[in-house]
């Protein structure tokens, strides 16, 4: 299993913006061999940002490394540097991928 998360410093003034972009935005993610499931997360305020993280879960490395070069990446893309978003963010994401070494669950 391969999770993949990008942190986001969000103005705090413009959380709702930023959440409405997500939650209307097309994925591309389903049906995608080797997709488990994607998650937006809400983080703390730290005063001068919000921080938000994108999680999602592959069945392997190789599985997201196939997405990254496929036209549903390309696709989902594709608005990522509109200019009516200047100022939303501080920074650009901050890209993290984890192997995953031990799950423990309720099973």
């Amino acid at each position: 299993m391969f999770i993949v998360m990008n942190r986001f410093r969000v103005n705090p003034e413009r959380t709702e913006e930023f959440e409405q972009i997500w939650l209307e935005r097309e994925t591309h993610l389903q049906g995608l061999p080797g997709f488990v499931e994607f998650h937006m997360l809400r983080g703390p305020d730290e005063g001068d940002h919000v921080l938000y993280a994108s999680h999602t879960t592959w069945r392997s490395r190789e599985d997201f490394d196939a997405w990254t070069h496929s036209e549903a990446f390309r696709a989902a893309h594709a608005n990522a540097g509109q200019s009516r978003r200047e100022g939303l963010y501080l920074g650009p994401p901050r890209f993290e991928g984890f192997e995953v070494i031990q799950t423990v669950g309720n099973d």
